[in-house]
């Protein structure tokens, strides 16, 4: 499975999506740019934190694409949404034993790390790992008024897929409008 197949599989849903820097972002661009898109620019490690702060104040549903290398860069998050857990929160955990958008260095989930049985440890109840589209798109399928977390795990690569030509200014702004369309908890 390719992650930009994971990334597609995302943009099918409704709801609000806050995706990972570099590489994740330019596939959701190109995948499907919505003004329902945050895309993360120069923030390595904060997409899960940023996409809870985001489902916390809707109601609408937040699915949030994070890597690996980031989210072994912010780990104390998994312990948040843990406690908190909002039914409204999907983090989905790309992970493809790469920093792929800075030259595909293998990061510690190439070794022994296991994202599933930290998310686990953190104290996240409703984990699930998942090795191909079909499964991905069954745990879409499933996600439903409960806290999700999604380990998909996919091969090292990245799309050739261009920047995204907005800058982050209009990116914020124009996420803040759609926002307020839907409505605040």
């Amino acid at each position: 499975m390719k992650r930009s197949d994971v990334i597609t599989a995302i943009a099918g849903c409704d709801g609000l999506i806050v995706c990972n820097l570099g590489f994740p972002s330019r596939e959701l661009y190109a995948s499907k740019d919505s003004a329902k898109n945050f895309y993360m620019m120069g923030s390595m490690g904060l997409a899960s934190s940023t996409g809870l702060g985001v489902a916390f104040s809707q109601d609408k549903r937040v699915y949030v694409i994070d890597g690996d290398g980031s989210v072994l860069m912010n780990l104390g998050s998994l312990v948040t949404v843990a406690h908190h857990a909002p039914d409204n929160f999907c983090l989905v955990i790309i992970d493809n034993r790469v920093y792929a958008s800075t030259g595909n260095q293998p990061t510690y989930t190439s070794k022994k790390a296991d994202l599933e049985l930290i998310a686990r440890g953190a104290g996240n109840e409703n984990v699930r790992r998942v090795k191909s589209i079909s499964e991905m798109h069954n745990a879409l399928e499933q996600f439903s008024d409960r806290c999700l977390i999604v380990i998909a795990e996919t091969e090292p690569g990245n799309e050739n897929v261009s920047i995204i030509p907005h800058d982050p200014l209009h990116i914020k702004n124009r996420f803040m409008k759609e926002i307020e369309k839907t409505g605040t908890k």
